[in-house]
């Protein structure tokens, strides 16, 4: 009876197991290349929201300009008023009458002047809330974003070293930075 045995030399066994990790590196640059696709994405937007962010703050800024300026014309009616106010009680006849016709006109027009300003400071405040909602959001894009540069990262040292751990904290790190994508997403 003849039993036959494989014997396979050396130069077979080095072909047989770059079959095996060419599976594993096909896959890992597969799932590297939706990271870094994903990645690019996530990056695109954080730097979309940050641009948002900065002219809100900047129309912001503008309104509080816009009412500071009322709110000194204000002021500028308010001294009149009580200028006019002095003159109407040191004076007499006509001088007072209309030193009290003046008076009355500067107490109208620092109503419609203060209304003025209120809405700039309300047009200010609203443009501030949508500059901290567009970075809070643009953080959330940003941190996706990284936390896929470290998911690549980790994908390219488990290629140098084989680890299926490196390859396991890789994955958990691009679904986290997946994770903060959608949130942002979705305004959360």
């Amino acid at each position: 009876m003849s039993e036959e045995f494989e014997v396979k030399g050396p130069h077979e066994e080095v072909l047989e197991a770059n079959e095996e990790s060419s599976g594993f590196n096909g896959r890992l640059a597969v799932m590297t290349a939706v990271m870094a696709t994903i990645g690019a994405i996530l990056s695109y937007e954080a730097s979309v929201t940050l641009g948002e962010a900065i002219i809100f703050k900047n129309e912001a800024s503008i309104q509080k300009t816009n009412a500071s300026d009322q709110w000194n014309f204000y002021q500028a009616k308010n001294n009149k008023q009580s200028l006019s106010e002095l003159a109407a009680k040191l004076t007499t006849g006509k001088d007072q009458v209309d030193s009290k016709n003046d008076a009355l006109h500067y107490a109208t027009e620092k109503s419609d002047i203060k209304k003025k300003a209120e809405e700039f400071e309300k047009l200010s405040h609203k443009a501030d809330e949508n500059s901290e909602h567009s970075m809070h959001l643009h953080h959330r894009w940003a941190t996706g974003t990284t936390a896929l540069q470290i998911a690549i990262s980790l994908a390219a040292i488990t290629l140098l070293t084989r680890r299926r751990w490196l390859q396991y904290a890789s994955m958990t790190c691009a679904l986290v930075g997946f994770g903060f994508g959608i949130c942002a997403w979705f305004g959360i």
